[in-house]
């Protein structure tokens, strides 16, 4: 086999956690008025809490930013207390994957690991790369970069697992193989070698199942 470690992102690939995070960010727009694009809150998977922010304060100047983060953040939290799904075959991919694996997220470390552990798959991933383990986030390839030498292999022979355009473009400046999964904004796949419409479907074209 050619791969030797596979890397996941965490929402949107393992997680199927866009879906609230974005119907949480349309009811905190709502609360002050705002009628947004649903296009604008998908332009920004797979991008850190604070580059968001700055975009959500430079397209919306009259946002009260401290309240919109807060009504946004207490709702995902709310909308994620009776559980997180995870995405169609990802526990069964985890599961066959016999190769080191390890997690590169844009989350903050106390969310993703929070999120690891109520859905389980914190036994999959002994090495997490998050946004607060990085200086240059994602589509940056440092947190691919990152993990990959947790892992103490090449770049080059990492399979990573990503359903964003930023997160795709940023395995693949890392040099890795890259499977884009698309969660809810659609892509043209620049970034990734295999696209597919599941994570079981993107493992067998990449070969490691």
């Amino acid at each position: 086999m050619r791969f030797a470690a596979v890397i996941f992102d965490l929402d949107g690939t393992l997680l199927d956690s866009e879906a609230i995070t974005h119907a949480a960010g349309l009811a905190a727009f709502a609360a002050q008025g705002v009628a947004v694009d649903p296009a604008f809150l998908q332009s920004l998977a797979g991008i850190d809490d604070a580059t968001g922010s700055a975009r959500i304060r430079a397209a919306f100047p009259h946002l009260d930013p401290a309240r919109f983060a807060q009504d946004w953040e207490a709702d995902v939290l709310a909308r994620q207390s009776g559980g997180i799904p995870l995405k169609p075959g990802a526990v069964a991919l985890l599961q066959a994957i016999l190769l080191p694996k390890a997690l590169a997220t844009s989350s903050q470390r106390a969310s993703a690991h929070r999120k690891l552990a109520v859905t389980g798959l914190a036994r999959h991933f002994p090495h997490v790369v998050t946004f607060d383990d990085v200086t240059r986030p994602k589509p940056a390839p440092e947190p691919y970069l990152a993990a990959a030498a947790l892992l103490g292999v090449d770049p080059a022979a990492c399979l990573a697992f990503e359903d964003s355009d930023t997160g795709a473009e940023a395995a693949h400046r890392a040099g890795m193989t890259v499977v884009q999964v698309p969660d809810l904004a659609p892509t043209q796949g620049r970034f990734a070698h295999h696209v597919a419409p599941d994570l079981l479907a993107g493992a067998r074209a990449a070969g490691i199942i």
